[in-house]
């Protein structure tokens, strides 16, 4: 029997298969440790439904004979187009109902209302159950986190940092070591004018290439390593990043010069390297935050709340910056004994270094703990590649060529939005210091009264992080309307800063300033970044997702050195005429080729894939191309929507099942399955259709006749 299998997740593992008559039939199964229970299916009584009755009428029929039936079956009926005569009657909208054995199966009430999917129910009815769920399900947790809490103080502290801490830890180090060189930025130009402020001593280019050198060195390990990531695998990609990243800033810490002028240049290629451990971070905690431990069977929590997961590591972000200001702080009160100028040069050298040592010590746990500590989800990247022929330490390079043509929209839409977003982010964030002197005129010359208003401006932003995260995965909200909400708001408000810059400027308007600065940061939060982020990773199949992810956000990267290399060159009035049209363009092209993948289960993405990577995309006829969670472009260009048919994908998915339990039975027979199996590997079929199909199969074989309303072959 050919098969071709996409899966995903970390113990449980969800099989996508679609027929394929060059395809090579897998040796390995996962469900080799399925335990011996009893069927808790609802019985049928006298009811058969015959395309659920496995092919061959003895039990030892699994092997030769079961792939011959199997070719039987797919020459006398296209899989994707089954024959209208012999479709099951059961499965058909008026009739499927769950007297039928699959019905947990085939529709979960996580996404399906009596056999409907929540996405094809009329508008009331849809608000309602939408709605009714996003309430019982925000209960439920807060009665679990309650229950933690009454047994364990400190227990749902604990398992939030080992979920979302600990996996987002790198990109807390890339929060606070990239934006460290805006705050840095003030410390150095009061304390080295000569340097950095009238660049009398030293190059102005230089001065600048140290904005630009670290992210360039982003860019380099964004693509890199998101190639490494699907190429070698996400522990490896991950645990290199976290050395780089190490070695990068005993760099920084230790870095000098014989001139003031020497200096720059070696803290600039220090900030280089470093660069390319942090970009690593951004494919490979995207994917892994993805990737992770799921429940079996519907994968309740990947629809529910995968998009909060992915948010939750990613916001560590921001509690990266939140902590370097906070360190940056205290350690010159430490040196310098006060919080006003003049800073000696002695003081900036203790700040400055001791703040990159502190995090190199911490970034080497981050290495010990990723290499020993951490579980990794690689089964689903691993049978990717084991059933499209792809050698395990290969890359499936004919994925990536089919992203670039039948996704191309969809890389244009993670790729463009992600430049338009770092435009209006890191614009603003690398001159951060710039913007604070208009709204606090006081604080020139003052490092630690710019530093303050950082602080609070980072407590806004992290605001909007969680705000993004509760609201990621609401179905009437979602990503595709977080992010062109949150584009609309910035654009929207650089724009009145252009025009009335003059008037909020003035110290009688400068509130007003202020307010729009720190609801850019909000917006910025509860908007692009964090769905660009999730977005990139979400939209492309699993063989090549820390690829594509890379690609994209090194396109997000050149939207950072953009605004580096223009601002250096303009006024601050400027600034926000050019930032602004920005803001628009995120939302046209988020409109046109993002699609809203909001409450997708993941593993009918990677479904979906198995047919496109076969040729045979029209052939499918599942939610993944269902209206709602296509773009604009594929639904009114390609016209993928289409294809969708509830009832002919009820009527694939019930062969695609009894084709796993044949191909589970065949490794029974041949005794073969325990040898081959990784013990992470497990549920790729619920228990309850294995069972299913055995007391189906049982009884068949013991000669007990069955009433059909398809004749079998």
């Amino acid at each position: 029997m050919a098969l071709s299998f996409i899966l995903r997740g970390e113990d449980q593992v969800t099989p996508m298969i679609a027929p394929d008559s060059n395809a090579p039939t897998p040796t390995v199964m996962s469900l080799a440790g399925s335990p011996n229970i009893q069927s808790n299916n609802p019985s049928t009584g006298e009811k058969t439904f015959s395309s659920l009755d496995p092919s061959g009428s003895s039990p030892s029929g699994f092997g030769h004979n079961n792939r011959k039936s199997s070719r039987d079956f797919k020459d006398s009926s296209r899989y994707g187009e089954p024959d209208p005569e012999k479709i099951d009657d059961a499965l058909q909208r008026e009739k499927f109902n769950q007297d039928h054995p699959l019905y947990n199966d085939l529709a979960p009430e996580d996404s399906y209302v009596n056999g409907i999917y929540w996405a094809d129910l009329p508008g009331s009815e849809k608000r309602s159950w939408v709605n009714s769920q996003s309430n019982v399900e925000a209960k439920r947790e807060i009665q679990h986190i309650w229950g933690m809490f009454k047994k364990d103080p400190l227990s749902p502290l604990s398992v939030y940092t080992k979920k979302y801490v600990m996996g987002g830890f790198g990109l807390f180090t890339e929060g606070y070591a990239l934006f460290s060189i805006g705050n840095l930025s003030a410390l150095y130009r009061a304390v080295w004018p000569a340097c950095w402020k009238t660049h009398q001593v030293c190059d102005a280019n230089w001065i600048a290439a140290v904005d630009y050198l670290q992210i360039i060195g982003i860019i380099f390990g964004q693509i890199l390593v998101g190639i490494e990531g699907d190429w070698v695998g996400r522990k490896t990609g991950l645990v290199q990043d976290a050395l780089v990243m190490t070695l990068g800033l005993v760099m920084l810490t230790a870095s000098w010069g014989t001139s003031l002028q020497g200096w720059v240049i070696c803290y600039g290629f220090s900030q280089f390297f470093y660069g390319i451990g942090v970009g690593g971070e951004y494919p490979m905690t995207s994917t892994t935050a993805m990737e992770s431990k799921s429940v079996a069977g519907s994968q309740k929590d990947d629809k529910l709340h995968r998009g909060r997961n992915v948010v939750l590591a990613f916001l560590m972000q921001g509690w990266g910056q939140l902590f370097n200001q906070g360190i940056l702080i205290i350690l010159l009160l430490i040196f310098h004994h006060s919080a006003n100028p003049p800073y000696s040069e002695v003081s900036a050298q203790w700040t400055f270094r001791v703040s990159f040592a502190v995090m190199a010590v911490m970034t080497l746990w981050l290495a010990y703990f990723r290499y020993y500590k951490k579980q990794y989800s690689s089964a689903a990247l691993k049978k990717s590649k084991k059933n499209s022929r792809v050698n395990q330490s290969g890359y499936d390079l004919h994925s990536l060529k089919l992203v670039s043509t039948h996704f191309a929209g969809r890389l244009i839409g993670t790729t463009t939005g992600w430049l338009f977003n770092d435009f209006l982010f890191y614009g603003n964030k690398l001159f951060a210091s710039t913007f604070i002197n208009i709204i606090s005129p006081s604080s020139v010359g003052n490092v630690v009264t710019t530093w303050n208003w950082n602080l609070v401006n980072i407590g806004v932003s992290l605001v909007g992080y969680y705000m993004a995260a509760l609201l990621i995965d609401h179905k009437f909200y979602g990503r595709k309307r977080m992010q062109i909400i949150g584009f609309l708001g910035d654009g929207v408000l650089f724009l009145i800063a252009a025009i009335w810059y003059k008037e909020l400027s003035s110290p009688a308007h400068i509130r007003g300033f202020q307010t729009i600065y720190y609801l850019s940061s909000f917006f910025q939060q509860f908007g692009p970044n964090c769905t660009t982020f999730l977005l990139a990773a979400e939209v492309f199949p699993v063989s090549v997702r820390a690829t594509a992810h890379g690609l994209s956000a090194a396109s997000g990267k050149l939207g950072a050195l953009l605004p580096a290399i223009i601002y250096n060159y303009v006024d601050t009035r400027t600034r926000f005429w050019i930032v602004w049209p920005f803001g628009i363009a995120g939302v046209i092209v988020t409109w046109l080729f993002i699609p809203d993948t909001t409450g997708l289960d993941l593993r009918e993405q990677d479904r979906y894939w198995a047919f496109v990577r076969e040729g045979r995309a029209k052939e499918y006829h599942g939610i993944a191309v269902h209206p709602r969670h296509l773009s604009l472009w594929e639904k009114v260009v390609l016209k993928r929507h289409l294809a969708y048919d509830p009832e002919k994908d009820r009527h694939q998915r019930v062969k695609e099942l009894k084709m796993m339990w044949e191909e589970k039975k065949r490794l029974q027979a041949e005794e073969a399955h325990e040898h081959e199996q990784d013990h992470e590997e497990e549920g790729e079929l619920s228990h309850s259709a294995f069972h299913h199909f055995n007391a189906v199969h049982e009884k068949r074989s013991t000669g007990q006749s069955s009433t059909s309303t398809i004749t079998e072959e």
